[in-house]
């Protein structure tokens, strides 16, 4: 005998007859201009995954621990709730209760700000090459992209040329410090100048390396009513399948931020795990100095074996691969070893994330065997 509360509806389908005027539904003008973005993600849980800048020793062992102690069926049975999570993160960020929200991973604050301060045609200046999503969401909102490339010798920061191209109808400037692929960056007195030459945008520092750097701008949030600042739980932390992050403004900015944000954008879990994740200092401190570390040896074994990189302030190493970039990509595949290729936008080259010693000495042994 069924359940009580199960029932079952029997009923006939009305079926529409559709005319050739209206069998297909056209997108905005924007999604058609788009070009799609399908980053290789499959197949990747076997294999030394060098290709994605996760961290590649896995999420702390007391945020596991926690949710397999705490997490009940009633956690899940109900929609989230942020406050001790906020609470917890704005203690250790220094920032205060409302300077802060969380996000779906970065990809959510860059879009919160496209969304919140961006009108279809405004001006967006990104730097080339970088992170994809800036362009994904400034081309999304219908906003005129100005791109501004890194330097091309050593890949700097290109300070002066985007300060150039700041004018009056600038609306956002996004910059991700340091820089991916790139691995360069800025300092603060740079960051500062930009804030100051564009008064009148949003300007999205994206902190997503913040700990290998060592360079954060959240001390000058105070100071200029301009900017944002992102950080995300997928890289230091091990927490990518989580999608967690934070973005930080003035209180003002953040009430306007937060009204254009879906109110549980963010799963309970994921919240649960930052709030746990921050508690514990010396998993994140163990884990930038071994992978500082091993990006201190992975120089060193790529001068023997003559091959040129950029120095980074990332956990990962843009090096030249010349002609043979995606063939010696395919080639660390069937070994097992997977690295990112960026040929398409940086002729030659390939990017390799950083993690420990034994892992980057693995990656080193194929890399001499089919260099």
């Amino acid at each position: 005998m069924p359940a009580p509360w199960r029932f079952v509806l029997s009923y006939k389908p009305v079926i529409e007859e559709t005319t050739p005027e209206t069998a297909m539904l056209m997108p905005r003008d924007a999604v058609l201009q788009m070009s799609p973005y399908h980053p290789p993600t499959g197949g990747r849980r076997s294999k030394l995954r060098l290709d994605f800048n996760e961290n590649t020793v896995g999420a702390p062992p007391h945020v596991i621990d926690f949710i397999k102690r705490f997490l009940t069926a009633a956690d899940l049975s109900i929609y989230p709730e942020y406050e001790h999570a906020l609470e917890d993160l704005s203690q250790h960020f220094n920032v205060a209760l409302d300077e802060l929200t969380l996000t779906n991973g970065t990809d959510e604050a860059i879009q919160l700000l496209m969304n919140t301060y961006v009108n279809a045609s405004d001006e967006v200046i990104v730097l080339r090459p970088t992170y994809a999503m800036y362009k994904f969401y400034a081309q999304l909102a219908g906003a005129s992209l100005r791109e501004i490339d890194y330097r091309a010798e050593r890949l700097a920061f290109p300070l002066e040329e985007l300060l150039d191209a700041v004018s009056p109808s600038t609306r956002a400037v996004l910059i991700s410090n340091p820089n991916n692929p790139t691995g360069t960056g800025t300092d603060m007195a740079g960051i500062e100048q930009i804030l100051r030459k564009a008064n009148n945008a949003a300007v999205l520092v994206d902190e997503a390396y913040y700990e290998f750097s060592g360079v954060t701008v959240l001390p000058l949030l105070a100071e200029h009513p301009n900017l944002f600042v992102s950080r995300t739980f997928s890289k230091t932390y091990g927490m990518a399948a989580m999608r967690c992050g934070c973005l930080f403004s003035q209180a003002a900015n953040m009430q306007h931020v937060r009204k254009a944000q879906s109110p549980y954008s963010v799963n309970a879990l994921a919240a649960m795990a930052a709030r746990i994740a921050v508690q514990d200092r010396t998993f994140v401190e163990e884990y930038v100095l071994e992978v500082l570390t091993a990006r201190e040896l992975l120089y060193v074994e790529l001068e023997r074996l003559g091959i040129p990189y950029f120095e980074s302030q990332a956990n990962f190493v843009l090096f030249q691969a010349g002609e043979r970039a995606i063939d010696i990509r395919d080639e660390l595949r069937n070994r097992g070893v997977l690295v990112r290729d960026r040929s398409y936008e940086l002729p030659g080259c390939l990017r390799v994330t950083v993690g420990t010693r034994d892992q980057i000495r693995r990656f080193l042994d194929a890399l001499e065997q089919i260099w």
